[in-house]
């Protein structure tokens, strides 16, 4: 009898364990809501009180009616599209070439000794710097605007590749001479794994720095997307348009990394990683 009841015990005390899994799913994405929204309540409410005017900054009510109202003209949707096309031509344009870049560097001593001063002293430009040369250069569609986006990428996407091959551990690397693996073999079996982490990391910074350089090259007589709302609203003194505009951004700009993180999580799924356990908690 004293050997039965823990067996017993333990499919009921697996359902509250199971419920309580499911229960943390739902409510951890919850949880990040809740500084937004009660930043958002909290500003209704001093404007509903009368403590401000909420002119120069709109309470949410106003800001979401503006929102409403572009996109029951259509314009919002014309506008979000421009951007992400814009935001997803430059992504893919910088990830490949500060993949390449920073692979060869990190791989071959010659090359980052060649490469890398170069590439450091050009990292220091402004980002505004750049407009002036791709107007001349590239004219002011959309040529110049993919590829400012596409500097904006480079960056960090070479720089997050080089370090990862550089992190490596050595001991790691020993172990596959001595197996005796070929330079291909050693890339894929024992490099893209180990960098694998920080690659992914440097493609979510190259993509934050993206939508960051998008408002600059929407600054170059764009007609269309969120940053010429920007300036639409300033010119138009629309604080209301002005601040939906950086709403939508903060909303496309998360998803998109929601969405690089969604998709490499199944790649990373063996790490034993600190981070990892607490989420899981």
């Amino acid at each position: 009898m004293t050997i039965e009841a823990p067996v017993l015990e333990r499919p009921d005390a697996a359902v509250p364990s199971a419920a309580s899994a499911r229960l943390s799913r739902f409510a951890r994405p919850a949880l990040g809501l809740l500084l937004p929204v009660g930043l958002a309540l909290g500003w209704e409410l001093a404007v509903w009180l009368g403590y401000s005017n909420g002119r120069l900054v709109p309470p949410p009510t106003k800001v979401f009616a503006t929102i409403v109202e572009l996109a029951k003209s259509g314009e919002l949707s014309r506008h979000i599209i421009t951007t992400l096309s814009r935001v997803a031509a430059g992504f893919g344009l910088g990830v490949v070439a500060g993949t390449l870049l920073g692979a060869v560097s990190g791989y071959w001593g010659v090359a980052r000794r060649l490469l890398d001063p170069t590439v450091q002293a050009l990292r220091a430009i402004p980002s505004i710097a750049w407009v002036p040369l791709f107007i001349l250069w590239l004219g002011i569609f959309e040529t110049s605007k993919v590829a400012l986006i596409a500097v904006g990428v480079f960056f960090p996407v070479y720089l997050g590749v080089m370090g990862a091959i550089h992190s490596v551990d050595r001991k790691i690397v020993e172990v596959g001479r001595i197996f005796r693996l070929s330079g291909p073999a050693m890339i894929r079996r024992i490099l893209l794994p180990a960098m694998l982490p920080a690659y992914v990391v440097a493609l979510r910074v190259g993509l934050g720095l993206g939508w960051m350089f998008v408002v600059a090259a929407e600054f170059m007589g764009a007609s269309e997307g969120l940053g010429y709302l920007l300036i639409d609203g300033q010119q138009l003194g629309k604080p209301a348009q002005i601040v939906a505009a950086i709403v939508i951004f903060a909303i496309l700009g998360k998803t998109t990394d929601w969405l690089i993180e969604l998709a490499t999580a199944p790649l990373l799924r063996w790490q034993d990683a600190f981070g990892r356990e607490r989420g899981a908690a």
